[in-house]
């Protein structure tokens, strides 16, 4: 009787066990793609929506609130429609030029793959108009950071320019008889601090602290990061031929310690570079812009992080060349694409001050990209040249002589 019970059970069973096995192979699949690309998640859409922070832009102490509050939830746009491991991840430092912001998503949304990018914004000034453009993208996953000393939120009072401060072009014997907060700090070349000066340096330390040791969808990641700015535009085969790179860096290259992506040179002779690279040692006038770096890159930086932050340069690339090769003992070798994936299209902003033209901009970048596209997606990479890696010695800029500045740089790791 039980064995005849038995027999007329086993089928159901069988074929329950089969749907619950089927169900487990599917689940593992698709959870875990060993390709290392996106699924696109067909998902709720808003079931993130409760963790974003709605600016309030009434005041200053709301809208220092406002970005203390996203800088701890770190909201991740579009986090339900793209899941898996970022394939690369992009940081954008951006300031208030909202039409350049504008060309650079234009440009990033040609990248083949790009669903697979995580892409961070980070912010030194706040507007409506701004946050509307990045909270925009649809494309791939966004995050927003916020830079939370900024002349914005300290309008009259250090890191901003405070009334009691010194102006930038007093004596000293001047600024100590009227006794000005900082008269006893000038810089190398006797001139006082300029807030929105100094800004740029300070956002990009914090920035550099803030993504590798406090955005918390990086923790694990052992991908390289690139750093672009606002006025930057990318090449539709930027991330095909970031992956080259990475490769041939790998197979010959193994002790650069960073890509460039870009240079200064726009499309001069694109075609003829597009498949050309070399390693070099990095300099400030050339390699500052697509710069891919490594965690392994981060902690050299940060074990110089006093250096850096007293060191009397108001520009972080002047800076970073200082410290290749002085307090880094080896100075950094950088992989360089010679065909730039990475334009600049700023014609305005701190070093230039002619009136903002950003259609000109756009009609400069439309321009290159014709003629540059029919040399994109090169099959493979070819040495070009292997410069002399070493340290390069300058004449420091100034603009960085006030010890605040010093003790606010030097906190960051604290005070994130």
């Amino acid at each position: 009787m039980r064995s005849r019970l038995f027999r007329r059970n086993l089928l159901p069973l069988l074929l329950l066990f089969f749907v619950v096995l089927s169900v487990m192979v599917l689940l593992l699949l698709y959870g875990n793609d060993e390709s290392g690309t996106d699924h696109v998640a067909q998902g709720n859409e808003e079931g993130n929506e409760e963790e974003k922070v709605k600016f309030n832009f009434g005041s200053l102490s709301d809208l220092s609130q406002s970005v203390y509050n996203a800088n701890y939830k770190q909201y991740i746009q579009n986090s339900d429609r793209f899941v898996g491991e970022p394939r690369l991840v992009l940081v954008v430092q951006v300031h208030n030029r909202p039409e350049y912001l504008k060309l650079l998503i234009k440009s990033l949304k040609e990248i083949k793959e790009t669903h697979s990018f995580l892409l961070i914004f980070s912010h030194d000034y706040f507007t409506e108009e701004i946050n509307t453009i990045v909270q925009g993208i649809t494309f791939c996953r966004v995050l927003q950071i916020y830079f939370p000393f900024s002349t914005q939120l300290y309008p009259n009072e250090f890191p901003g320019q405070d009334p009691r401060d010194c102006p930038r072009d007093m004596s000293k014997d001047n600024a100590v008889k009227t006794g000005c907060l900082n008269a006893q700090h000038p810089d190398s070349y006797g001139h006082y601090r300029e807030a929105l000066i100094t800004q740029t340096k300070h956002h990009w330390w914090w920035k550099m602290h803030f993504v590798w040791e406090r955005v918390q969808v990086m923790q694990g990641y052992s991908g390289f990061v690139v750093f672009l700015e606002e006025d930057n535009y990318i090449l539709p085969d930027f991330f095909h031929f970031y992956k080259s790179m990475v490769k041939f860096s790998k197979n010959s290259c193994p002790d650069c310690d960073m890509l460039a992506l870009g240079n200064h040179n726009g499309v001069t002779d694109f075609v003829k570079l597009s498949n050309k690279v070399l390693t070099t040692g990095w300099m400030s006038t050339k390699h500052n812009i697509g710069m891919a770096l490594s965690r392994e890159v981060y902690y050299k930086l940060m074990g110089c992080s006093h250096e850096f932050c007293t060191y009397d340069d108001y520009n972080w690339d002047w800076t970073l060349q200082h410290l290749s090769g002085t307090c880094i003992p080896k100075p950094l070798k950088v992989l360089v694409a010679q065909g730039s994936r990475v334009l600049h299209t700023g014609d305005c902003g701190l070093h230039q001050k002619d009136e903002c033209r950003p259609e000109l901009a756009s009609q400069r970048a439309e321009e290159g990209l014709q003629s540059a596209k029919h040399a994109l997606f090169p099959s493979s990479l070819v040495l070009n040249g292997a410069e002399a890696v070493e340290h390069k010695a300058h004449m420091k800029n100034g603009g960085w002589g006030d010890t605040r500045d010093h003790i606010l740089c030097n906190n960051y790791a604290k005070r994130l």
